[in-house]
């Protein structure tokens, strides 16, 4: 997913959008992007693959001047975007994913409506989501009519002369949340980005909810509903340990996941417990709470210049970024047997070239593996994550025992059904290690704290969320099945 900040000020607010920006670094890699409202728009963009954020808009940062403004880590189209539209010029940030992009773009193309933004990789979304919007006879109505066009999910943040529109997604997918401070309003999709600046925490928007900061306050054009899908993995990897969704830290469910991981070992000994940086960490410090077993730390991430390495588009850049970010201590690791918990084992091929060897190769004498969410079955539709099924570790392990790729994957999903057990086995003696245990899905659920319902498990059960009626554009939801 992107991360979006604004911000609006009866004084200038160039500082805190551009540190407010980077403090959701950790949501992209591809493009940043910022712009300001003063006496006219000022928008900059910059690919920030290779480099940081405020390293690359420093310099802009210094010479803009405004007391409204918005921007984006991006994590694969070039925004934000500026359209001049028959209700007045403004600028669109976006995050989530449109399924249905293929068929909303022939259905404007019959409108007679273009696109300048286009790459290699088609549309860009956020001009495609801005073409929505503008199919409307307001700002508000055009977010509502976007909502209904779509499938996937879409929050954003639009910047005109009137302040700031910020649009959660209608089933909530992805968050949006408001912080205050004086006569300053805030609003991110991540709460962390409000602490060191002083801001205080006001609302998280509701799924669907519409509103407009300006000077004066918040003004909210829809109400949204209760009708909440928020993503499960927020809390398990995306999400920085310090930021709440609804209400709940991300460390505390991190730690309640490891907690119930321990819980579920007692056949195991071990020396050392230890998570794979960064994402792993609380889910190990959960574990060792719960065991007792000494949380240490055999595997160290180089911080500088390496982010995530789930996160880059491409295979190359992931393994590069895999192979050079984690340094391990012969010291902590030889002779031990390690506890190692992970967020997630996604396509495993990291965790077993880079991270199994790097153990193996310094003395590991045993090494337990414990993923903090279930096996991912299905790409995600609701967000940009993995795009294909044969990534997926649980995907080749199926097809490895199959024989073939099949459709019906519903056997492999039950935590207690021979084919579950098969399936993991199979991963284990591919990844090498000398044992290997997912999380259960309902202590999973357990961990966030929220009813099942309220929570989107779609890449682990395939089961969708709410499904609504499309409009005018004839493009209709496929069912979601586990199959």
């Amino acid at each position: 997913m992107s991360g979006l900040f604004g911000a609006v000020s009866q004084k200038d607010c160039v500082k805190t959008l551009f540190y407010g920006i980077d403090y959701h670094s950790h949501l992209g890699t591809e493009y940043g992007g910022m712009v300001v409202l003063g006496d006219d728009f000022e928008r900059h963009i910059h690919d920030i693959s290779k480099s940081q954020f405020k390293s690359k808009f420093y310099d802009d940062y210094k010479g803009l001047k405004g007391n409204k403004g918005i921007g984006v880590i991006s994590d694969c189209d070039p925004q934000p975007i500026y359209l001049h539209s028959k209700f007045g010029p403004y600028c669109i940030v976006t995050t989530g994913f449109i399924e249905n992009k293929k068929e909303l773009e022939e259905y404007l193309f019959r409108k007679g409506i273009s696109f300048s933004e286009v790459s290699s990789t088609g549309v860009n979304m956020t001009e495609l989501i801005a073409k929505l919007v503008s199919l409307g006879e307001n700002i508000v109505e055009g977010i509502e009519k976007m909502f209904e066009m779509i499938e996937g999910s879409c929050s954003l943040l639009i910047l005109t002369k009137d302040g700031i529109y910020a649009a959660r997604d209608r089933l909530g997918y992805t968050p949006l949340v408001i912080g205050k401070k004086d006569d300053e309003w805030v609003v991110a999709s991540e709460s962390n980005s409000f602490c060191n600046f002083g801001y205080k925490l006001k609302k998280f928007l509701m799924p669907g909810e519409i509103i407009l900061i300006n000077e004066d306050g918040i003004s909210v054009k829809n109400k949204g509903t209760e009708d909440s899908q928020i993503c499960a993995f927020l809390w398990i990897y995306t999400g920085f340990p310090a930021a709440y969704y609804e209400g709940i830290n991300v460390e505390t469910v991190r730690e309640n996941c490891g907690r119930a991981l321990a819980m579920k070992d007692k056949d195991i000994k071990a020396d050392v417990v230890s998570g794979v940086p960064d994402s792993g960490t609380a889910h190990a410090i959960g574990y060792a709470m719960e065991s007792g077993v000494p949380y240490r730390r055999p595997l160290i991430k180089y911080t500088p210049g390496y982010g995530r390495s789930y996160t880059p588009p491409s295979q190359e850049t992931r393994d590069l970024v895999a192979t050079m970010k984690l340094i391990a201590i012969d010291d902590i690791i030889k002779g031990n047997r390690l506890i190692v918990c992970d967020d997630s084992i996604v396509r495993g091929t990291q965790l077993k070239n880079y991270l199994v060897k790097k153990l193996e190769n310094a003395g590991a004498k045993e090494i337990h593996v414990r993923p903090a969410c279930p096996p991912l079955m299905f790409p995600c539709k609701f967000c940009l994550s993995t795009r294909s099924i044969n990534e997926l570790a649980a995907r080749k392990a199926i097809k490895a025992i199959e024989g073939k790729d099949i459709d019906d994957v519903s056997g492999y999903i039950d935590a207690n059904s021979e084919k579950y057990k098969k399936m993991v086995d199979w991963i284990e003696k591919d990844l090498g290690v000398t044992t290997l245990r997912f999380q259960d899905i309902e202590d999973m659920v357990k961990a966030i704290g929220l009813p099942r319902e309220k929570l989107c498990l779609y890449c682990w059960t395939g089961e969708c969320p709410s499904k609504r009626e499309k409009n005018d554009t004839k493009v209709k939801q496929e069912p979601c099945l586990t199959k």
